[in-house]
């Protein structure tokens, strides 16, 4: 199952002279839940060009964000990752391994197999803030909250455009 935010999300104007909240920094973002189909979450992803996709628990509260950098890792044979010479030699397209590797799959099983910090911030966090949890967790995008509710996300891409903006 694939769903984006419900609620409407405020944006944030090009250039600002005060105090930018994550409300006002969230944009909406596609949700996909732990038992989504592998290959739908892979097509929403390429198709939109995403960092990641915030994935939800059963009651859809936040579980985690899928890097579409995991999916990567995923698709790419571990021989390979630690010897990548070897992709030279291979016969097999990674376009031919990608429908292969993800058929009957879940996103469950793309994630990390180690649990790490969900990368959430409030939807009153300052752009320092996001900022912070992103670098710290090394995570291409936040999911925004408000009252135990996602409101939106914050991508690496949208925090730097508000960064370089001029004030």
């Amino acid at each position: 199952m694939v769903t984006s935010s419900r609620q409407s999300v405020v944006t944030a104007p090009a250039a600002y002279c005060a105090i930018v909240h994550g409300l006002q920094m969230a944009e909406a973002f596609p949700v996909v839940n732990l038992d989504t189909d592998a290959r739908e979450a892979v097509e929403l992803l390429a198709s939109r060009r995403l960092p990641g996709l915030i994935v939800v628990d059963e009651k859809g509260r936040p579980h985690s964000v899928l890097p579409a950098s995991q999916v990567v890792r995923f698709l790419v044979p571990s021989y390979v990752q630690d010897d990548p010479s070897l992709a030279r030699v291979i016969d097999e397209s990674l376009a031919d391994q990608v429908a292969d590797k993800l058929a009957g799959v879940t996103v469950r099983r793309l994630l990390p197999s180690k649990p790490v910090e969900l990368p959430v911030v409030n939807h009153d966090d300052t752009v320092l803030e996001v900022a912070a949890i992103m670098a710290r967790l090394r995570s291409p995008l936040v999911a925004v909250m408000k009252d135990k509710e996602i409101v939106g996300a914050i991508t690496a891409s949208r925090l730097l455009e508000l960064v370089i903006a001029p004030h």
